[in-house]
């Protein structure tokens, strides 16, 4: 059977309010980064994930290995203690999220350089076709 986890992390980079999506399937984790703009209620938040979650672009998944939960209920506590005052997101969230940032870029990259390629195959028709034209004589 399918094990699915997901978190939300929303903070705040300046100048806007960031939102980290997280989600594990089957220990492969992947990330989104969604910006709220100004700060978010839990009723804005709870209302974009329920209109906006299946449109998400989320990166590539990478090898996740879950922490172990602790069984006393005094580190639990300090757990969720810490785990709220550290304000960063998980280093693997990062690495899923750079891995995204690099896809985006090279098929940004890919596209321009068509683009660049294109335009300078027309241009080069061009030259081509005024050059024909001047050595055609009245």
């Amino acid at each position: 059977m399918d094990k699915i986890t997901g978190t939300l992390t929303v903070l705040f980079e300046d100048p806007f309010w960031k939102g980290v999506f997280e989600r594990v399937v089957n220990n492969k984790l992947s990330t989104c980064k969604v910006s709220f703009g100004s700060e978010p209620s839990e009723a804005d938040i709870y209302g974009f994930v329920l209109e906006n979650f299946y449109q998400l672009e989320f990166s590539q998944s990478v090898d996740y290995v879950p922490k172990r939960i602790a069984g006393n209920p005094k580190r639990r506590l300090r757990d969720a203690a810490r785990a709220t005052k550290n304000v960063g997101i998980g280093t693997k969230s990062q690495q899923a999220l750079q891995m995204q940032r690099e896809e985006k870029k090279n098929e940004r990259d890919h596209y321009s350089r068509e683009q660049k390629l294109t335009e300078k195959q027309r241009k080069f028709e061009m030259k081509q076709l005024k050059r024909r034209e001047r050595h055609r004589g009245n």
